[in-house]
């Protein structure tokens, strides 16, 4: 939980006046991974961890930020064309810079900000980060800019300021979440669509497998690749749009790897689809089902997965927690489970235990629950 007196503390001590208070979610992703280069559906949802910001126009030309939980600050000029060095302080630099570029009259302010998103743990603290002064700076300087538009500049700040070359999903389910709801995005043509939450019997929780394998070469660039590779064999312009018949003719041609990452993509685009018509009837043991489906698909055909999260995994499978599998690029970072009321306390537990006990590394339990997006909020 946010430390909302440790920020006003922060605020009045460093700059003092009547702040507004902003705050944007985190996200997970309940399935549909590696789908969005390849134009599918992603389906996050906006958690209600994020990050919250204290912000005051000062009638100025200067920015003058502080960042409670690095506690160091940070002062640019709105017109400076380098910006901040360290990677942190140029996440609200680029926003800035975003903004004014999109018309927005951007003028001095001062903000102090914290949050409370895991690192490490695939929940996107970057992309509540941008959201939360992008949405901020739009209302506070009346950008009037609508919340795509928004999220289109968080992902530009981390393209051009940050190095990044991200997808639109983190910025997009900060600015949009809405409690009790889940979101199916169409990364090709962006449209989007809300789908019932309310998993009455059930929890959701991340399991941090703590770990982050270092890796050699560019494995997601050889899983775009091949994705790339199959698409232009298949005459489409990306892998949504090859069918399973069409995949099938062209086996022949296909080495096996390009075979079995392309069989994951059409699979997983398959598996997002069939998560939206099980919450449109309450079934959340077939959601369950998806996405067990989708971690073994991650972990033998697509190759991003990794002992940690194989055990994390298969030890909720041995528990029958209802789904489970990896969330994020792989290679480490959180399985996200979904777990009845009556085994979460036990399967906690007993995964921390056996996970301890293989690797000599404590995983993480992160209980999560879906809130709304990037909004303003009383002090």
């Amino acid at each position: 939980m946010i430390d909302t007196h440790l920020l006003q503390q922060s605020f009045a001590n460093h700059f003092g006046g009547e702040a507004a208070v902003f705050f944007a979610p985190g996200r997970i992703n309940l399935i549909g991974e590696h789908t969005d280069y390849n134009g599918g559906f992603v389906f996050p949802g906006a958690v209600t961890q994020g990050i919250m910001a204290m912000i005051l126009p000062n009638a100025g030309r200067n920015v003058n930020l502080y960042a409670c939980d690095l506690q160091r600050g940070c002062s640019f000029n709105l017109m400076d064309e380098e910006g901040p060095a360290e990677t942190h302080f140029r996440y609200v630099y680029g926003v800035v810079r975003e903004l004014l570029a999109a018309g927005v009259p951007v003028q001095g302010f001062d903000a102090v900000y914290g949050g409370d998103v895991p690192l490490g743990a695939g929940m996107s603290s970057s992309a509540a980060l941008e959201s939360c002064f992008a949405n901020a700076l739009n209302e506070l300087f009346g950008g009037g800019l609508d919340r795509m538009t928004l999220a289109r500049i968080g992902q530009a700040t981390e393209h051009k300021y940050v190095g990044v070359n991200c997808g639109i999903m983190d910025q997009f389910a900060s600015m949009h979440g809405r409690e009790g709801s889940l979101m199916r995005l169409d990364c090709r043509s962006g449209e989007f669509e809300y789908f019932p939450w309310h998993p009455d019997g059930y929890r959701l929780v991340l399991v941090n497998s703590c770990v982050k394998h270092t890796l050699v070469g560019s494995p997601y660039n050889d899983r775009r690749a091949s994705c790339e590779r199959v698409a232009a064999l298949a005459g489409v312009e990306t892998l949504r749009d090859c069918t399973w018949e069409r995949l099938d003719a062209l086996r022949p041609q296909l080495d096996d790897e390009d075979y079995r990452r392309a069989r994951y993509v059409l699979g997983e685009v398959d598996r997002v689809l069939a998560v939206c018509e099980a919450l449109g009837r309450g079934d959340y043991e077939e959601v369950g089902r998806q996405m067990y489906l989708t971690h073994d698909g991650l972990s033998k055909d697509y190759e991003v997965s990794c002992p940690e999260l194989d055990f994390l995994v298969n030890e909720a499978r041995r528990m029958e927690v209802t789904g489970a599998r990896l969330m994020g690029g792989g290679f480490g970072g959180c399985t996200i489970n979904l777990v009845r009321n009556e085994l979460y306390d036990c399967f906690l537990a007993e995964v921390q235990r056996t996970y301890r006990s293989r690797f000599g590394v404590d995983c993480k339990p992160i209980p999560v629950a879906i809130g709304d997006g990037a909004h303003q909020t009383k002090p």
